[in-house]
């Protein structure tokens, strides 16, 4: 199964999402229960999702209200405490939809740290509110966690975002905003068709992160359904996002199993310029960062940084590479095919003389068949911070729960 995202008609926002995927098949009632519930740290919201007709064409329409507008968490929240909050909610929705959510709200960070100079662990959300972002985001990724479709395919097209002038928090700016256009680089969109935002930020890094590849049209498709997400306000053209289900495509069949790869050797740099490379890349889009201990020419010891991204990241990470290495030269593997595993995460209770902790899981499957099951280190460190164990007996503690856990469900 293919799933196609389709904002060119009036761009993209978390509510029009999540109307899209219920006209597309997604439980209602079980979205409005979830955004509900994640959002009681927050004061709370009434959801209401229903059917309406927007220029001839009928749609959903989610209109999530915020409950307690004086909330503290719904003024200016941190990032960090953010996804502190959003880690407390294992116990809510599965994992998969938590990890994924956690990175929609990474790419809204980093895009608001480029724009305010300032570190991702120092940001403020003013223009994303806090209660309607988060059941705008863990909605969406829920509504395609219904469909079984989270682990599918998705191809986003160009997304129009709509023109002139908006006010923000920061004053008045152009459209798209700061943060919305740092979130839209690598991506295709266009401006109009009215005057007016309508792409959102939380819209458009669900976007970002939900797709494994972008198009300029539609390809050959063999479609099974369609839905359609209304926006709520009222244009000369039908407000609306549409989303596609279609079989498999022969276009994507290796689009999430390819990779670019970029090399540089080095002997320059000191142990503290290479962690700090190592965090600009990592910033810049960088699915991962090694660096390998080597000699090079006149037996000089060096190190080869080898980068792997996928296209949209390609020209920022080579800025990064040559501006911060002052390297001549950048080798790029393009399209390097890679075998991946699919990974589940469960958060689990592991008891330590009668103190409960909380343990995050990840298993690896192959084949429908395990091949790891590893807790996370920072959960492992944190325990033995607490315990004044070893790592070696946390990981052997976890190592007994995970056990048992997959006996007993098979």
């Amino acid at each position: 199964m293919t799933i196609i995202i389709d904002p060119q008609n009036s761009g993209i926002s978390g509510n029009m999402f999540i109307g899209a995927l219920v006209d597309l098949g997604a439980d209602k009632d079980k979205i409005i229960e979830i955004t509900e519930k994640v959002s009681k740290a927050f004061g709370g919201v009434k959801t209401t999702i229903e059917k309406v007709n927007k220029s001839g064409i009928d749609s959903h329409y989610c209109n999530i209200i915020i409950l307690d507008k004086e909330n503290p968490n719904n003024q200016s929240i941190g990032y960090c405490e953010l996804i502190e909050i959003i880690d407390n909610l294992y116990n809510i929705v599965a994992a998969e939809v938590i990890e994924k959510s956690k990175e929609v709200f990474y790419e809204i960070a980093k895009a608001e740290s480029k724009v305010h100079g300032k570190s991702i662990n120092k940001i403020h959300f003013h223009e994303v509110g806090a209660a309607d972002a988060v059941c705008d985001v863990i909605g969406t990724i829920y509504g395609l966690y219904l469909l079984n479709a989270l682990d599918e395919d998705i191809i986003g097209l160009p997304i129009s975002v709509g023109g002139g002038r908006v006010e923000t928090a920061h004053g008045i700016v152009s459209i798209p905003a700061p943060a919305t256009l740092e979130i839209l680089k690598g991506l295709k969109f266009r401006g109009g068709p009215v005057n007016f935002e309508l792409a959102t930020p939380t819209g458009c890094a669900l976007y970002k992160v939900l797709c494994c590849e972008y198009l300029e049209f539609l390809p050959t498709i063999d479609i099974i359904n369609t839905g359609y997400g209304a926006g709520s306000k009222d244009f000369n053209h039908p407000n609306i996002l549409r989303i596609l289900k279609a079989k498999d495509l022969d276009i994507l069949k290796n689009a999430k199993s390819t990779v670019n790869v970029l090399e540089t050797n080095v002997d320059h740099l000191t142990g503290e310029e290479l962690g700090y490379l190592y965090e600009k890349l990592l910033d810049g889009g960088a699915r991962d960062v090694t660096m390998i201990p080597i000699f090079m020419k006149k037996n000089r010891p060096g190190h080869l940084i080898q980068v792997i991204c996928k296209d949209e990241n390609i020209e920022s990470l080579l800025k990064i590479l040559f501006k911060d290495t002052q390297t001549l030269g950048i080798r790029i593997s393009p399209k390097t095919h890679r075998g991946t595993a699919k990974r589940e995460f469960v958060k689990l209770p592991l008891i330590i003389e009668d103190e409960k902790f909380e343990v995050t899981f990840k298993i690896g499957y192959y084949n429908n068949k395990i091949i790891s099951k590893r807790a996370e280190f920072d959960d492992k460190k944190n325990i033995a911070n607490r315990t004044g164990l070893s790592i070696k007996e946390v990981d052997e503690l976890c190592n007994i729960t995970i056990r048992d856990y997959l006996l007993d469900n098979n």
